[in-house]
């Protein structure tokens, strides 16, 4: 028998050890460290005449000799998810998809297979659901079944032997998690076999030109469950986003070797499936009738266009000892930072006020740009005075109490100007060059003029 060896691996950044440890010395996470059986020799020379060994005939050449053709890119059907991904699919990529229980992780691939396969080949592997089940998903939402290929399998080396013989031109994998090879001796799910699982499933994409898609689970945490080697190995990871009580959601890109990241789709879940949102600042910007205090509408700037969102704030006098910083769609950490900043250079004390905030539509706000108009909120909310309708508000606040500039502004104010904005505050250092019909542009240096504006 072929002798079988052990290593031990770390299932938070994957380094590998000789022997057990209590912590990783790399990451330096706790009982990370689980045991890992490797694959045999024989099962090495069995990849080897499949093809699979990855020792191919390579070539020095300089960097001026690569050649620089676009990318033959064919697309998804949906321009959301097309622009997620940087244009379209690529033949030959590795795309991990990850999301909630329910997020429509598989309700999105299986709309997107059923049109492709009305003029490619597409293979769908699923491995948790039955074939019965993903037909009758199929027939709830009244799409063309007759042209997709399925096959309900586990087996790696079994789905990479039967896809030779359909030679498709995408396959997706329904998920990684549950799949398993026969050379290792874990469970499916553990560390080794989804490592193994989505290196060798990686291979074959490139070896073969299929784009291969990868349903991955998220832990409890939002991350993609699995070895951080998993987001390594893979060419594009993307997570379907969406909380349980609102109909929309959001695809957002986390690593893509062919576009740019941290790119962002919007869909609305419907009894038809999902439904790509083409203009999703309209959507976000259904406000009521009645204007209250502490709302004002910031521009966000997500992967390549902006983004008009509601945030609201609410100030409140505490009846704790310590009062509450409460932030949803933005980190907590930074609305205590410029608390502080509006302390020291604006001269409003908020120390025994309990501050919320919220960013309306269950979108995520994660750049510097929203710093201006959260403290605009907050001046709004605790003064009991509603800001202007037509009011939009962005830029970077400092430690110092300056507002520096953030990347696009003009572009961030066109697209104020569309939405039928009049007036901005925004940083002295986005101010345009010429006049914006329709638009009174107030930039502002520091704290103390952004509070004057008002």
């Amino acid at each position: 028998m072929a002798k079988t060896k052990t290593a031990y691996v770390c299932n938070e950044c994957g380094a590998d050890y000789v022997r057990w440890l209590g912590q990783c010395t790399e990451c330096k996470a706790w009982n990370s460290i689980t045991e890992v059986r490797l694959g045999s020799q024989k099962s090495h020379q069995t990849d080897s005449r499949r093809g699979f060994s990855g020792m191919t005939q390579a070539q020095v050449q300089t960097l001026a000799e690569v050649d620089l053709a676009d990318l033959p890119r064919f697309s998804s059907g949906y321009q959301e998810f097309d622009r997620v991904l940087g244009g379209g699919i690529v033949p030959g990529s590795a795309i991990l998809i990850g999301g909630e229980p329910g997020a429509g992780k598989s309700t999105l691939l299986l709309q997107t297979m059923c049109q492709l396969a009305t003029r490619m080949k597409v293979l769908y592997v699923t491995g948790e659901e039955s074939l019965q089940q993903v037909a009758l998903r199929a027939q709830r939402l009244n799409l063309p079944t007759d042209k997709l290929r399925m096959l309900s399998e586990t087996s790696v080396e079994t789905i990479c032997d039967l896809a030779d013989a359909e030679a498709p031109a995408l396959m997706v994998i329904d998920s990684i998690q549950v799949m398993h090879l026969a050379d290792i001796q874990s469970a499916p799910g553990s560390v080794s076999q989804v490592r193994e699982a989505a290196a060798y499933l990686t291979r074959y994409a490139k070896q073969k030109g299929v784009a291969v898609f990868m349903v991955g689970h998220v832990t409890k945490d939002g991350s993609i469950a699995g070895p951080k080697v998993l987001e390594h190995c893979i060419d594009c990871s993307i997570l379907l986003e969406g909380s349980a009580d609102s109909r929309f959601r959001t695809l957002r890109g986390h690593k893509n070797r062919f576009g740019p990241a941290n790119e962002l789709g919007v869909f609305a879940m419907t009894g038809q499936g999902l439904k790509e949102v083409t203009n999703p600042s309209a959507i976000f910007l259904q406000r009521g009738e009645e204007h209250g205090a502490g709302s004002v509408v910031i521009v966000i700037w997500e992967g390549t266009r902006p983004l008009l969102v509601e945030l609201q704030a609410l100030v409140d006098a505490t009846q704790l000892a310590n009062p509450r910083r409460v932030a949803v769609g933005m980190e907590s950490q930074r609305l205590a930072m410029l608390l502080a900043v509006l302390h020291r250079h604006g001269g409003l004390h908020m120390s025994d006020q309990d501050v919320f905030v919220n960013i309306v539509g269950g979108v995520r706000v994660l750049e510097t740009g929203a710093d201006l108009a959260l403290l605009l909120a907050i001046v709004s909310s605790f003064k009991e005075q509603p800001l202007a309708r037509d009011l939009i508000v962005f830029g970077e606040v400092g430690l110092a109490g300056e507002i520096r500039p953030v990347q696009n502004g003009l572009t961030r104010l066109r697209e104020a100007v569309k939405h039928g904005f009049t007036r901005a505050i925004i940083p002295y250092g986005n101010r345009p060059k010429e006049t914006i019909e329709g638009l009174e542009v107030v930039p502002v240096k520091n704290l103390q003029q952004a509070l004057d504006a008002l």
